[in-house]
């Protein structure tokens, strides 16, 4: 037997369409999937935080950050970066560990020896966060004073700002944060089930304790510790999507009526169409959708709303928009970073058509418009093969990956060279020669997925322009679940 229909039978049993399936790889075979996923994996290396382990495979990025913690008496050192800066905010990096554990939980069984690279870039986020959480009723909120950070243009290696450890407790709450490390924890520790009994059960413990502590003492980290976090990753929309979203984690992960009970009885703060770092709603109808989808006593509201957000996104539905279309085809949704749209909406809609595979449902948008799981493969793959070069640029705007990538990234490790080749302390201040040269970044980025183009279509490749040029963990975290799926078809 070839090897694609092999994928095809693997797919197939994971509850995707063969038919949808075999469509995708006769429209789809121009691009590497599998090097595109290895690479989208590969990237949370050069993000990362702490003491770098001898398989670090991005050998121009070196340990750093080592101190962290040390103002208030903790080992905080690890994690990741979460963009372009020296800062690690655990809101979005809790939520990128999230996705990354999503990935693996659905996808997985496609990623082939990329699962074991998986695998260690969610033990990289977990390890952290299991120190950010070690003291009970306590929760760090971010490492690295952000206002002193971003006026230096300086390697991690070299940092001297301050590395302010910004800390929400029962006086001073943070229960978005708290509640998405609790989401974290709790998807991560299905990841490790298998393979990791012992650190599974850790994950799930704490995962327990953080999320009591999250919805027993509510508060934003808005109010506690906005000098940390805001405006760069203030919430906009409130913690109670996030205890809907840790407690829905943790009912999948332990199946405890409680966690259900918790989920059903706050359903009324949910919203539709919004996913992503700040905003979990779409995520928590699509992740409940899966146990619910053929339970009518249950499946009301998730399932109307997720079918709602389906319908909200695709073009030839007539239903009301909450995205707009690049004349190329890459949607958008208002603000900066905008591919953290593309890929976790992507994802998301790859997830519900594996759910509506395995119930033979069909999305109902009116009009006589009936939404098919094919039909969420095939939209699925035309906004993955724009953002890898199916665009009218022709420019991949996965760093490494393709003829043409973005060569200007808003990033400080990529910008100035390496320890190894400028051994010497770069200054604060120093590092802005380097920014505002002409030539291209130093060091490559591999994997890294910037924040992508206009709406025009256009991509300046500039670093002044952080919301096209800077990459983010969470723009990669959900893309590596969608190219895997995709890689399988090619394998």
């Amino acid at each position: 037997m070839c090897s694609i229909n092999i994928s095809l039978l693997i797919l197939a049993a994971a509850g995707i369409s063969v038919m949808a399936t075999a469509g995708a790889t006769a429209a789809s075979s121009r691009f590497d999937y599998a090097d595109a996923l290895s690479k989208s994996i590969l990237f949370f290396e050069g993000q990362r935080s702490g003491r770098l382990p001898p398989s670090q495979r991005m050998t121009w990025r070196k340990s750093s950050a080592l101190r962290d913690g040390f103002d208030v008496h903790r080992d905080l050192v690890g994690g990741y970066y979460d963009a372009g800066d020296n800062v690690k905010f655990n809101f979005p990096m809790a939520f990128t560990t999230t996705m990354l554990s999503w990935s693996v939980i659905e996808f997985g069984q496609l990623m082939g020896p990329e699962l074991q690279h998986a695998l260690e870039a969610i033990r990289w986020g977990t390890d952290y966060l299991l120190k950010a959480t070690r003291v009970p009723d306590s929760v760090v909120g971010a490492v690295g004073d952000p206002n002193a950070d971003h006026g230096c243009w300086q390697r991690p290696e070299d940092m001297d700002t301050p590395r302010t450890s910004y800390v929400v407790n029962k006086q001073k709450p943070g229960s978005e944060v708290s509640a998405e490390i609790a989401a974290a924890l709790a998807a991560s520790s299905m990841v490790f089930r298998h393979s990791d009994r012992a650190y599974a059960a850790v994950l799930l413990r704490r995962a327990m304790q953080v999320f009591e502590f999250a919805d027993k003492y509510r508060g934003s980290y808005n109010d506690s510790i906005a000098a940390g976090v805001c405006p760069f990753y203030c919430d906009f929309n409130g913690y109670m999507d996030e205890l809907i979203w840790g407690a829905s984690w943790l009912y999948k992960a332990t199946k405890a009526p409680n966690y259900w009970n918790y989920v059903k009885n706050n359903i009324n703060y949910l919203d539709i169409s919004e996913f992503g770092w700040d905003a979990k709603h779409a995520g928590i109808n699509i992740l409940v959708s899966q146990w619910v989808m053929k339970d009518p006593y249950n499946s009301n509201p998730f399932i109307p709303k997720a079918d709602q957000f389906i319908c909200s996104i695709l073009p030839e539905s007539p239903a009301p928009k909450s995205v707009s279309y690049s004349r190329g085809g890459l949607l958008f949704k208002p603000g900066g970073s905008n591919l953290q749209h593309a890929t976790s909406i992507s994802f998301l809609l790859l997830v519900y058509g594996r759910y509506m595979k395995l119930a033979n449902k069909v999305v109902d948008c009116g009009n006589n418009v009936h939404v098919t799981p094919a039909r969420l493969v095939s939209f699925t793959r035309g906004q993955v093969d724009y953002i890898l070069g199916s665009n009218p640029l022709g420019m991949s705007y996965m760093v490494g990956f393709g003829q043409k990538f973005p060569q200007n990234v808003h990033h400080r490790g990529s910008v100035l060279p390496s320890v190894a080749k400028h051994p010497q302390h770069i200054d604060c201040h120093v590092g802005y020669s380097y920014f505002n040269g002409h030539d291209p970044n130093q060091n490559v980025l591999t994997g890294a997925i910037v924040g992508g183009p206009a709406e025009d279509d256009t991509f300046k490749d500039s670093r002044f322009d952080a919301p096209q040029s800077e990459p983010t963990t969470y723009i990669n975290a959900p893309f590596v679940g969608v190219l895997a799926f995709f890689k399988a078809l090619h394998h």
